[in-house]
């Protein structure tokens, strides 16, 4: 637990509860993200990689959880204001790596019943279809995310197609079935860290070089056997853990959920921290971490 209280040994705020991960490079802080994170200081981490709740698609059981906002405009600025904040505590060379899926308008249904296949499905609660938009209607969230985040400040320098081979089957007959979801690569400065002979695509041909990595990254889900529903998988974490950082150095996930970028940061040697909001969440995070798994 040491290395994290290193964190806070210059600031006069107080400390958050903290869940040490014994034998392990990474540490839970267990709180609310709009807050904890304040306690942190300037420019302590060379990268983020993070997953937020996506809008309206979740719910944690959590009172003032992001991504229950009644409005998307709300969930935006929630969201804008806390990526400030990892803005404020990143290294002047560092990089933000943020994945966030998209959503349908809910057609007015006011709740949504549990999926045998998937469990996460079910929801007491369903947002108002956002003004201006008509049921049916893709939001958009992931773009609306990615461009208040650059007119906030952030340089946005690629969009990434995390494209899901296994992606789970949908019943509709009037549209595709969504296979992918986004990943945003954004920086605090102009110049930064990227390593990119550290995420090179391979050769097929073993005449041929490897390929710088490409925009379209196809890796398949990982579902995780606990109780976490939303879990993305440790190869995606790795390749941005892998160009954002170096071996010893600390990485921030402010939605650590079930630790998915910890337990990537002890196969690569960086520091990890994570935040959580839900306790029992951040125990289970804790036991994955100890397993290494």
């Amino acid at each position: 637990m040491s290395h994290l209280l290193e964190l806070f040994e210059e600031s006069d705020a107080p400390r958050p509860e903290i869940r040490d991960a014994s034998h392990n490079l990474a540490d839970i802080v267990v709180g609310d993200v709009r807050t904890v994170l304040q306690s942190f200081p300037d420019e302590t981490f060379r990268t983020c990689v993070t997953s937020p709740p996506y809008w309206g698609l979740r719910d944690y059981g959590t009172e003032g959880q992001i991504g229950a906002e009644k409005d998307i405009r709300d969930y935006i600025k929630d969201l804008v204001a806390v990526f400030r904040e990892v803005r404020r505590v990143l290294t002047h060379d560092g990089t933000f790596w943020l994945n966030v899926g998209d959503s349908y308008t809910s057609g007015g249904r006011t709740w949504r019943d549990v999926d045998a296949k998937n469990k996460g499905r079910g929801m007491s609660y369903r947002a108002d279809t956002p003004e201006g938009l008509k049921p049916k209607d893709l939001i958009g969230v992931p773009w609306r995310l990615a461009l208040a985040l650059q007119e906030d400040g952030w340089y946005l320098r690629t969009d990434i197609i995390w494209n899901k081979p296994n992606c789970q089957p949908e019943s509709v007959k009037d549209r595709p079935t969504r296979s992918h979801e986004y990943v945003f690569l954004l920086t605090k400065s102009e110049k930064y860290f990227y390593d990119h002979s550290a995420i090179l695509e391979p050769a097929i041909d073993p005449k041929q070089k490897a390929k710088n990595r490409r925009t379209v990254w196809n890796i398949n889900t990982e579902p995780y056997p606990g109780s976490h529903f939303a879990v993305y998988p440790r190869q995606l974490v790795r390749l941005c853990v892998q160009a954002g950082s170096q071996p010893g150095d600390r990485v921030l996930d402010p939605f650590f959920g079930s630790g998915t970028t910890g337990v990537v940061c002890n196969e690569l040697a960086r520091r990890c921290t994570g935040v959580e909001l839900n306790a029992d969440y951040a125990e289970l995070a804790r036991e994955r971490l100890l397993k290494r798994r």
